[in-house]
């Protein structure tokens, strides 16, 4: 078995708190062949210094690409797709760490698999609790999918997280289909993996834990502002544009994620901006321009009863779906 040059991106930006931890955890990889892509994307802290340090002891594992301005984090991510010169890439944040077996595992399954995703299991440390648990875990009983039908199908069910970390990609196929990171653009990992949905003909799943997530203070899901919900109404566009170019079932799967996607928008920024009622009223009508389920849908096995309600709920006159809504948040 060959062990072909495997990338692994980090872009950095105000974590010196975490990003020697982060770093030595890549360097202490059992598996022989990495090479550290760090973009500095400019922050005003003493990230890149310490990791010049760290690239004194170890300078043939690490290299530094420097932004001329600060660009955030999907530009720096498209900067590590465009430089790295590994045959996989692999996507992580600067506050966070991998096990030390981690390249390894997911390298081993996808070269007995030949998949183009391979996807491991993600523990959170909460610093808040200081406890360990499982998060965004997909089910035990996936173990490959082949078939972009039954990939999207998965995907639009929400099997795994969205985000870029803790999956190893092959770099060729992000290339060859374009894929990358919508520049400017808040949550820009949730359009990103949508598009990889629409075009993976392969995905493994490994049921070990690779990816320890750190949730603190700094982490951006507590850090979310207004921009975040506007950049909503661009990613449900994207989606929408992809939507109504699909076959009828296709449609059916990517609406299914939409009606999910918009139910998780309205949560959050009830959690986050609740007070501003005016503007989630605001967002609510906003939404409801996305495409939903038509009447002959709610006969159809392809959506769940909870999915059906969702979409109702969405589409009420305004007062009253933020009334119903403030009672389904608050009773929980």
């Amino acid at each position: 078995m060959k062990n072909p040059l495997i990338t692994v991106s980090i872009p950095v930006y105000n974590c010196e708190k975490y990003i020697e931890r982060c770093i030595n955890s890549v360097l202490n990889q059992t598996y022989p062949n990495i090479e550290i892509l760090i973009v500095d994307d400019r922050g005003k802290d003493n990230s890149i210094q310490i990791i010049k340090n760290i690239q004194n002891v170890f300078p043939d594992k690490i290299r530094i690409i420097e932004h001329n301005e600060n660009s955030g984090a999907a530009a720096a991510r498209n900067t590590c797709i465009d430089n790295a010169k590994g045959e996989y890439i692999f996507f992580m944040d600067g506050d966070d760490e991998i096990t030390t077996d981690c390249i390894e595992i997911l390298y081993l399954k996808a070269y007995e698999t030949n998949a183009t995703m391979t996807i491991g299991q993600i523990t959170a440390i909460d610093t808040f609790s200081n406890s360990e648990y499982p998060i965004f875990k997909f089910n035990d009983n996936l173990t490959f999918l082949y078939n972009n039908d039954i990939i999207l199908e998965y995907f639009c069910n929400g099997e795994w997280a969205v985000s870029p970390w803790n999956k190893l990609l092959k770099l060729n196929f992000l290339k060859q289909n374009n894929i990358y990171f919508t520049k400017g653009l808040y949550a820009e990992d949730e359009l990103w993996s949508f598009h990889i949905a629409l075009k993976l003909d392969s995905t493994a799943f490994v049921n070990k834990n690779t990816y320890k997530y750190y949730l603190h203070k700094d982490s951006i899901i507590f850090n979310k502002k207004k921009v975040y919900f506007e950049n909503i109404h661009t990613i449900l566009e994207r989606m929408a544009e992809e939507y109504y170019k699909e076959s009828s079932l296709r449609k059916k799967y990517i609406l299914n994620h939409i009606i999910k996607f918009k139910e998780l928008a309205l949560t959050m920024q009830y959690k986050v901006m609740r007070k501003d009622v005016d503007y989630w009223k605001h967002n609510y009508s906003r939404l409801k321009k996305a495409p939903s389920l038509k009447f002959h849908d709610y006969f159809s096995s392809l959506f769940t009863i909870d999915v059906k309600k969702k979409n109702i709920f969405q589409n009420l006159p305004v007062n009253y779906g933020y009334k119903l809504f403030k009672w389904r948040y608050e009773r929980k």
